[in-house]
């Protein structure tokens, strides 16, 4: 070997060049799941079962763990692959292990949004992330830094090239040059085979071939995809919802009852979901339903509790002062809470409260007592006597608090502290004549 065919030195001074950083990849041979913890092991120079023992660990006290398994599972690829699920999903490739990352992700998210008011779990969450982080970083650096064996460097350099598969009979890689160098043969194309339609051509054949013609290699036919089970899927959600729905209905308020249905739903579209990474396929709209779901069950659990799955009408019309409770409830109906009959007698207070979940408060006071009104409105309108305009105005958190006094010439009879709360609808006063 000559010295020009010797590799060349590295001058005396320079620095010589940096090693490759390892990134991170998942790990599809020793997976678990997605891959994501076998995948860090292999990184951080590790054993995964620390990983997957932490992240279950941060799965249940904060939800940062399926935040984190699920945005890796999206965006990092497998190690044998270049594209990672979110590029599948934007390319309109919807499959298993996408749709299960996303649905981890979502999940992680609403376990650390319901774990916002402990302070003590998220707290622990956010010291065990970080050992956790700190020992892959200590490891990572503790591998790089070790140093290379320039023995098996140097086999490496000096191995043979990897040995190639020989080329597709067909392919362009093995066209012939043409018999006669300089290219004035007369008939075919000057190859032993090679591009179809021009051999055909040439040959005067028809170009059509067909299946088992010469020159064109038969297309296998594509193994059938994956049967889906989106439908399937959606129908046992509805089914679940209803039922879970139905066996509190009766007995419970409203808003349990969308949330069980709901969370039953939601369990299904979950579960569909996870098989589907495994076995069948859904399609996006599983996704988007079960956010949708997600979505709907968050608006529940916002409802008052008192809202009750029967609308009523029910009157309350006390003979005296005596006879007046102090608190009078309807869960969703028109309650009607007729004073006129009530007098306090001079210098007395009368104190009662009316509380309506969904539906209209009707109070009638009298007509000669003084009303300490405080009404309060989730979300309505508030009426009350000599209001001009007897229009609806709906508006969230709506809250009033006025002395009504006696109209004149009216004969004084004591005083009505009157506390009217209403979650969804409207709470009227009037006054008797």
């Amino acid at each position: 070997m000559t010295h020009e065919d010797a590799p060349a030195a590295a001058a005396p001074g320079s620095e010589p060049e940096p090693a490759p950083l390892r990134r991170f990849r998942r790990d599809r041979r020793h997976k678990t799941l997605g891959g994501v913890c076998a995948g860090l092991g292999r990184h951080c120079d590790m054993d995964p079962v620390i990983f997957r023992i932490g992240l279950a660990v941060l799965a249940v006290t904060g939800g940062v763990g399926l935040i984190f398994y699920g945005f890796a599972w999206l965006f990092v690829a497998y190690d044998d692959e270049d594209e990672n699920e979110f590029r599948k999903l934007l390319t309109g490739r919807v499959d298993g292990p996408g749709l299960a990352a996303i649905i981890t992700a979502l999940v992680g998210c609403g376990v650390f949004l319901s774990m916002l008011n402990n302070g003590g779990a998220l707290s622990f969450a956010a010291v065990l992330a970080l050992l956790l982080a700190g020992a892959g970083y200590w490891s990572q650096r503790r591998t790089t830094t070790a140093e290379a064996d320039p023995v098996a460097a140097q086999a490496v350099a000096d191995a043979p090239p990897e040995a190639q598969a020989p080329p597709v009979a067909g392919a362009p890689s093995w066209w012939r040059d043409p018999i006669v160098k300089d290219g004035t043969h007369v008939g075919g194309t000057g190859y032993f085979w090679g591009p179809p339609d021009l051999a055909r051509a040439a040959s005067g054949a028809p170009s059509g071939g067909g299946a088992g013609g010469w020159g064109r290699p038969v297309a296998p036919k594509r193994p059938p995809g994956p049967r889906g089970i989106g439908a399937l899927t959606f129908l046992g959600a509805v089914v679940a919802g209803l039922v879970g729905a139905g066996v509190t209905w009766e007995d419970r308020s409203l808003g349990h009852s969308l949330q069980t249905g709901l969370a039953c739903a939601l369990a299904v579209f979950g579960l569909g979901i996870a098989v589907s990474a495994f076995r069948g396929r859904t399609g996006v709209g599983s996704v988007v339903l079960a956010v949708i779901t997600a979505g709907l069950l968050t608006a529940s659990a916002a409802l008052p509790s008192n809202i009750s799955t029967r609308w009523m009408h029910r009157d309350w019309v006390p003979a005296s002062a005596s006879d007046v409770s102090a608190k009078y409830e309807l869960g969703s109906g028109v309650g009607t809470l007729d004073l006129t009959k009530v007098r306090p007698g001079s210098g007395k207070t009368v104190a009662v409260h009316v509380e309506v979940g969904a539906g209209q408060a009707r109070v009638i006071v009298p007509a000669g007592a003084t009303v300490e009104l405080h009404a309060e409105v989730g979300v309505g309108d508030v009426q009350l006597p000599g209001d001009a305009s007897k229009d609806v105005d709906v508006q969230p958190g709506v809250e009033k608090r006025a002395t009504l006094d006696p109209p004149a010439g009216a004969k004084a009879s004591g005083t009505v502290e009157l506390h009217v709360e209403v979650g969804v609808g409207q709470v009227e006063v009037s006054r008797a004549s």
